[in-house]
């Protein structure tokens, strides 16, 4: 997989949806939600126990894989136009 990672991770955005894209499987395989992650020695306790389940890490890693994919490319790759960028391209501001 050929992705311009240096580019995508100077986009606020994306890290925060890597984030989700790893712990929303987690916390619905678990049963739990946002709020019950109260410390983070409780944090720490469900990743542990998140990493020593071969079936939840292999969903966490459909999910990144989801997102680390561009459906608007074809294949796995970021377009060329994209792999020439040294930062997020700034149109479509809100």
């Amino acid at each position: 997989m050929k992705l311009n990672l240096k580019v995508r991770l100077k986009n606020p955005v994306f890290i925060f949806q890597l984030v989700l894209t790893a712990f929303a499987p987690i916390l619905a395989y678990t049963g739990l939600s946002w709020e019950g992650l109260t410390t983070w020695q409780s944090v720490g306790d469900l990743i542990v126990q998140a990493y020593s389940n071969p079936f939840l890490c292999g969903l966490v890693a459909i999910a990144l894989y989801n997102q680390l994919t561009d459906p608007t490319t074809e294949g796995h790759f970021d377009s060329s136009q994209v792999m020439k960028y040294d930062k997020p391209k700034e149109d479509g501001k809100w």
